[in-house]
C-alpha cells in the first residue's frame, strides 16, 4: 500500500444477506481525507445551513460544512436501516483486520468518527492523531488512556517549540466540550434527513465519549492512571 496514504475498509454484512462496504483513504501528511471535490453535494452540506454556534470557519471563504460534507454517503447509504439491526462488521487496515458481531449504530459510530475527524473541520482536528493509531469498537477507558497520551504528546511538542504546555490537561476540556456541542449539532441537523435513526445514533455515540472523557478529567481518574506508572517511580 501507499505509504503517503492511510486506508480503512468497513464492512457491513447484514442478516438478511446484504452488504455495504466504504473505503476510506486518509492523506498520510495532512490526516485529512481524500474526496472527489467535483461531486455535487446536497444543500443541506452548506455551512449556512449545518454551522455550529463555535464553528471558527468564514462563512464567506468556505461553503460547504467540512464535516457534513463527510457525512454525506454514509447517511445516503444508510437511510432506511435501524441503528439496532445486528450485523457483522469487518473492518480492514494496513496493519489488520478487525471483527465483531453488534448493531449497526456500533459499525456506523466507528466509521463517523473517522469521517468527521479527517473532514477539515478545525474542532474536530485536535483529534487527527487518533486517526493515524484508530482503534476500532474501542472501550471507554482505551479511549480515555489514547486521548490523555495524545493531548500529553501534544503539550511535549509545543513546549519543544516554545510554547507553554498544559501539563495540567485544562485545555483539554476546553477541547472536548467544544466537541461535545459540535456533535449536538451534528445531531440536530441530521435529525430531519433520516428516515430512522442509524447516523443520528451513531452521532450521540460519539457524544457519549466526549461527555465520558470531559466528565472524567478529575484527580481520581488522574490519580487511577498515575498507579498504571508505579515502576517508573522507582
Amino acid at each position: 500500500m501507499n505509504s503517503e496514504e492511510i486506508t480503512y475498509i468497513y464492512q457491513f454484512n447484514f442478516e438478511d444477506g446484504s452488504q455495504k462496504d466504504f473505503k476510506v483513504v486518509i492523506d498520510a501528511n495532512t490526516l485529512l481525507i481524500k474526496r472527489d471535490n467535483n461531486l455535487l453535494l446536497p444543500e443541506w452540506t452548506k455551512l449556512k445551513n449545518f454551522r455550529c454556534p463555535h464553528c471558527p470557519l468564514d462563512g464567506e471563504k468556505t461553503v460547504h460544512c467540512p464535516v457534513a460534507v463527510n457525512l454525506v454517503a454514509v447517511i445516503e447509504e444508510f437511510y432506511g436501516c435501524a441503528s439496532y439491526d445486528m450485523v457483522d462488521i469487518k473492518i480492514t487496515t494496513e496493519a489488520r483486520q478487525y471483527y465483531k458481531k453488534d448493531s449497526l449504530q456500533v459499525g456506523v459510530s466507528s466509521f463517523i468518527g473517522i469521517l468527521m475527524v479527517t473532514s477539515g473541520c478545525p474542532i474536530m482536528g485536535k483529534l487527527k492523531p487518533m486517526v493515524k493509531f484508530h482503534l476500532p469498537f474501542a472501550s471507554l477507558e482505551e479511549t480515555e488512556y489514547r486521548v490523555l497520551s495524545m493531548y500529553m504528546l501534544a503539550q511535549y511538542f509545543l513546549w519543544k517549540r516554545g510554547n507553554k504546555p498544559d501539563w495540567e490537561f485544562e485545555n483539554l476540556t476546553h477541547i472536548y466540550e467544544d466537541i461535545r456541542i459540535l456533535n449536538q449539532n451534528v445531531c440536530k441537523r441530521i435529525a430531519d434527513l433520516e428516515q430512522k435513526d442509524t447516523s443520528i445514533n451513531s452521532v450521540v455515540v460519539l457524544n457519549n465519549f466526549a461527555d465520558y472523557v470531559s466528565f472524567n478529567i478529575d484527580q481520581k481518574m488522574m490519580d487511577e492512571v498515575e498507579m498504571l506508572f508505579n515502576d517508573y517511580f522507582k
